[in-house]
């Protein structure tokens, strides 16, 4: 019987498997780019060497947080401010909520 701190396997379609696996590709890249090391990169992000493996693995079980300390950690923390920035079909469906009040 697994014990209560055991983390759990987080199910995603293929598609969102493998947008997490190129997140984590580009978040190792980027590490790379820089020329740091993975326990540079741990300790200045505040997480284990295990914990950056599976975020640049693209591992979906890792809270969201410990991704924003490592792009913190390399220098690319703004970068979370793109997520979902320019949400047409959101503006879209605004939009036509809009037209349709009047």
């Amino acid at each position: 019987m697994p014990d209560k701190y055991s983390s759990k396997k987080v199910l995603l379609s293929p598609a969102s498997e493998e947008v997490m696996q190129t997140v984590g590709h580009q978040i190792q890249m980027a590490r790379k780019r820089r020329r740091l090391s993975m326990k540079l990169v741990a300790e200045r992000a505040a997480i284990s060497h295990s914990t950056l493996w599976k975020i640049e693995k693209g591992d979906p079980g890792v809270a969201i947080g410990a991704y924003l300390r490592v792009l913190n950690a390399i220098g690319l923390g703004n970068d979370m401010l793109l997520l979902a920035k320019d949400d047409e079909l959101g503006r879209i469906l605004q939009d036509a909520e809009l037209e349709r009040r009047r």
